[in-house]
């Protein structure tokens, strides 16, 4: 599903993505559309512009990807400043790709993304890393007594885990471990239940919380 406010980009990105062999299940003009449309679509990649008329591109990727399991959010924005792109992962966003990008780019992106691997426009990978690193290292707030214990993961999860979290996409890991691509995701599926994570950057944000990206 492709949303934004300008018609004819609009439409040339959800062209180029159904010449590219995607099924383009809905666009939308606005935040409220987007929203509203979203559900009957079922898109499993939602491409994004942030500056929206009627609800923010943040506010509408916050809501979807709490309502639609699944969702994988692709930002397209003009904006390459770092507090938007923050902005738009802390909301739930997989990747973030400026519209400079070309149209090869564009459909890699979506690809990765449906896949679910964390694409970001070269330089911003390594920003949200490092933001996560900065609220890694602040002191957590003191575990209440009644505090359940944390999910025990298997020692193939933690693995999978910990190779999420230094960056590696589920092909490179399945490789890695000699198992399958399905497997993989399987794996990561099971670690987001236990966990009652929503998303793959939320994921990454656990393990390097616990160190997991270390050695």
């Amino acid at each position: 599903m492709v949303v934004d406010d300008h018609p004819m980009w609009r439409d040339a990105v959800a062209r180029d993505l159904a010449e590219a062999g995607f099924d383009v299940t809905a666009t939308a003009g606005d935040g409220e559309q987007a929203v509203r449309r979203a559900p009957a679509a079922a898109p499993d990649v939602l491409v994004l512009d942030l500056n929206l008329p009627a609800k923010p591109g943040v506010q509408v990727c916050k809501e979807l990807v709490g309502t639609l399991p699944g969702l994988r959010v692709l930002v397209l924005s003009a904006s390459g400043e770092h507090a938007d792109v923050l902005e738009a992962v802390k909301s739930g966003a997989t990747g973030y790709l400026l519209k400079s990008a070309s149209t090869e780019e564009l459909i890699d992106a979506v690809r990765r993304t449906a896949a679910g691997d964390p694409v970001f426009t070269p330089g911003l990978a390594g920003l949200v890393l490092g933001e996560y690193r900065r609220l890694a290292s602040e002191p957590a707030p003191a575990a209440g007594a009644g505090e359940p214990e944390a999910p025990r993961l298997t020692d193939r999860e933690t693995e999978v885990l910990r190779l999420v979290a230094k960056g590696l996409s589920y092909k490179q890991i399945a490789e890695r471990l000699v198992i399958s691509h399905r497997t993989v995701q399987n794996h990561v599926q099971n670690t987001l239940g236990k966990l009652q994570l929503h998303n793959r950057v939320e994921l990454v944000r656990y393990a390097i919380e616990r160190g997991l990206d270390e050695g």
